[in-house]
């Protein structure tokens, strides 16, 4: 499984209950669409957390690459009404920062094939 991490602050003067719930109506539109397989939304607790990383934290899965490619492709296309979800979230956050994670060891990772 691939896990795409998203981390972000609100923007000034934004609910965060708007903000969950305009997330959560965009992340379902994408899992019910078969773009993601799965989502997890978290927020610092008491602020705690590296002062590097942002308030919240956002995790899709994905199945493999070949998924987070159409999701990707999905969203570029800025069709409706994926693009109304997204910029609906979008609007609502700044410092954003992403990573792409996979499960370790996986089914492509050999034993034996390591390199020292």
């Amino acid at each position: 499984m691939d896990i795409y991490h998203i981390w972000c602050n609100l923007a000034e003067g934004v609910s965060d209950l708007e903000f969950a719930d305009d997330l959560v109506q965009y992340l379902d539109h994408l899992r019910e669409a078969g773009s993601i397989r799965g989502y997890r939304i978290t927020r610092a607790k008491l602020g705690l957390r590296p002062s590097e990383l942002r308030e919240f934290h956002i995790m899709l899965d994905f199945d493999d690459l070949a998924q987070v490619q159409a999701a990707f492709e999905t969203v570029a296309s800025r069709a409706e009404p994926v693009e109304g979800l997204h910029h609906a979230v979008n609007s609502k956050v700044r410092d954003v920062m992403f990573a792409l994670y996979r499960d370790f060891p996986d089914a492509v990772r050999r034993r034996g094939e390591e390199r020292f």
